[in-house]
């Protein structure tokens, strides 16, 4: 039906007829020569409709005139150069004077304008609408140019793209499973993946050595700006590796992406900090490095001070009494500061205490706090000299159990910094490692695992791993850029006698393990090479490479954060014959 895209007309073509596609962007009628600029997803280009009395073009300018906003047009024209110059568009320097105008499909009133930018409710309710706007399709192809870059990359250094099964076994870690009735095996249901881990793994015992796939995962979870109920992950594997190889290869391809995708140049080599590190001076195993806020530890200084929430978590055998000091905070009002506690509150903290500096040299009397009274004046020295607080700086404190504390105060952290733009521009990759291989669950009484259950750990004897549970280090490692984690693995678990042992401290019987990961046990029973991973979220990513905070601008067709597809209307009610054929019953639902 073309001939050219209407964003790729150019100088080069002038003198010559072309044919485009798209639809009317604006549309305007100055007595008899109209203009309309035509877009399709290559950009915009000028149309100009002449008067008729120029060449008995009676018909082209009619149909001009009658061209409303959004109108599907197909237009038939020569090129020519353009006199008034439109530097803003790669068509600028040309317009196509019209022959033909012909309307494929009339637009109707639209709930929005393709140049504004609506709530979001209405733009998911009208996606394709929304889709149509620039920017999206400027942040759509920025995820189908990185898609396409991994892919030759991968392609090109041996990996192999092998598809894993979508419907498969329910899991008993992680994440709420999506759960499909298997028609055909009454009262029993596959599990939509939450990532193709276990197949991944045994596709390195089946000797297939480097994997990787475009991989959809399903996570029946809350929704955030960062969460979806189905995303995409690029998924790796190696056999035969340490942590050291998987990170150099994939560090390298996220080098090689944002330079090919972004003309980003990123850190080489990326810096590394465990997670120990990371948490002490930052509250997060996510630092966002651009901001140079650090955490002070301060609870050796205020133990034996009057301060009695101050005192019970700085003697406190898991507490932490943690000091951030905000520069230029002095200023703060009253309400700010509540605020600052109103956000703090979300992550966990009972309160926040706080001073500013107003005069550093007066000692005391330069300092503004409601808990100064508490503290005696050689502490108040000392505190002010460990956190480096200046004159009109203010001082932060958090004190609570150890992960608590480094939770809300690593969250305010984050905040301030943006607050206060102390952002550094550019980019801050970081590797983080050395993660615990466990975190204690107070309601559960039991160990969950702070990766996954196939974590290989630091040490290869099962009997020190069970003695040190507590403190047990795992090989696992996160890939974190500007304070996202984008990637995350691991070495695996590759002796079955390690695996069950892990399973046993999670609390994962040795009759629950052989009915959901017998198959695996039995894998890793045969020979099972050293192996290790990594998955990356190419939603992620993409939002971070496209500049938006939000995941649901990279995907075409996302979930509200109440988990719902406004432009179909899913999740819907299913008829009972059909319900009937899966051997399913809807309870009624009681009364609120």
């Amino acid at each position: 039906m073309r001939t050219h895209y209407c964003g790729l007309v150019d100088e080069a073509l002038i003198g010559r007829t072309v044919t485009l596609c798209g639809w009317a962007d604006v549309a305007r009628n100055l007595g008899g020569l109209c203009f309309i600029d035509l877009r399709d997803h290559e950009g915009i280009v000028q149309i100009v409709a002449e008067p008729a009395d120029t060449d008995g073009n009676a018909e082209v300018i009619a149909a001009a005139a009658a061209v409303g906003y959004e109108d599907c047009l197909r237009v038939t024209g020569v090129v020519r150069k353009r006199e008034a110059v439109n530097a803003k568009i790669r068509t600028g320097r040309v317009e196509v004077v019209a022959t033909k105008i012909e309307l494929l499909n009339k637009a109707e009133p639209l709930p929005f304008h393709a140049h504004e930018n609506p709530g979001e409710d209405i733009r998911l309710k009208y996606r394709y609408l929304d889709l149509r706007r620039p920017e999206m399709q400027q942040m759509m192809r920025t995820r189908i140019r990185l898609v396409q870059a991994l892919r030759r990359w991968l392609d090109a250094r041996g990996f192999q793209d092998i598809e894993t099964p979508i419907l498969t076994k329910a899991t008993p870690e992680g994440a709420r499973d999506f759960l499909v009735p298997a028609r055909m095996h009454p009262g029993e249901f596959y599990a939509l993946p939450q990532s193709p881990q276990l197949f991944k793994q045994i596709l390195m015992m089946a000797g297939f050595d480097r994997y990787y796939q475009i991989a959809r995962c399903f996570r029946d979870e809350a929704l955030r700006a960062d969460r979806q109920l189905e995303f995409t992950q690029l998924d790796m594997e190696f056999a035969w590796v340490t942590e050291r190889d998987v990170q150099d290869t994939v560090e390298e391809m996220i080098r090689v992406v944002f330079r090919e995708v972004k003309g980003i140049e990123l850190a080489d080599p990326f810096p590394r900090m465990t997670y120990a590190e990371a948490m002490r001076r930052y509250g997060s195993d996510k630092p966002d490095l651009r901001i140079a806020l650090e955490f002070t530890d301060v609870a050796e200084l205020v133990k034996g001070c009057e301060f009695k929430v101050f005192t019970d978590w700085a003697n406190h055998a898991d507490g932490r009494v943690v000091a951030l000091r905000a520069p230029g905070g002095a200023q703060f009002s009253r309400k700010q500061i509540d605020d600052y506690a109103a956000h703090a509150a979300k992550f966990g903290a009972k309160g926040l205490a706080w001073m500013k500096i107003e005069d550093a040299a007066k000692g005391r009397e330069g300092i503004n706090s409601p808990i100064a009274k508490f503290l005696d004046d050689a502490t108040l020295a000392a505190i002010v000299q460990a956190t480096g607080a200046q004159t009109g700086d203010a001082i932060f404190f958090g004190a609570s159990t150890w992960k608590v504390a480094s939770d809300f105060m690593g969250a305010l952290r984050l905040k301030l910094g943006k607050d206060l733009g102390l952002v550094a521009n550019g980019w801050a990759p970081l590797w983080v490692t050395d993660f615990p291989m466990f975190e204690w669950d107070d309601e559960e009484k039991r160990y969950v695992a702070l990766h996954h259950p196939f974590t290989a750990p630091a040490v290869d004897d099962e009997a020190d791993l069970r003695a040190n549970a507590r403190i047990a280090v795992s090989r696992g490692y996160d890939m974190v850029l500007n304070g996202n984690e984008i990637g995350g693995g691991s070495i695996r678990i590759h002796r079955s006698s390690m695996q069950s042992a892990v399973f046993d401290l999670l609390g994962i019987g040795a009759e629950e393990a052989e009915a959901k990961f017998g198959f695996l046990l039995d894998a890793l029973k045969y020979g099972a090479p050293p192996h290790g991973g990594i998955a990356f979220g190419i939603d992620r990513i993409a939002a971070l490479m496209a500049g938006t905070e939000s995941i649901r601008d990279v995907i075409a067709f996302p979930k509200t954060t109440s988990a719902q597809c406004l432009m179909t209307g899913a999740p819907s009610p299913v008829p009972e014959a059909q319900l009937a054929e899966v051997h399913i019953r809807v309870a009624e639902r009681k009364a609120e």
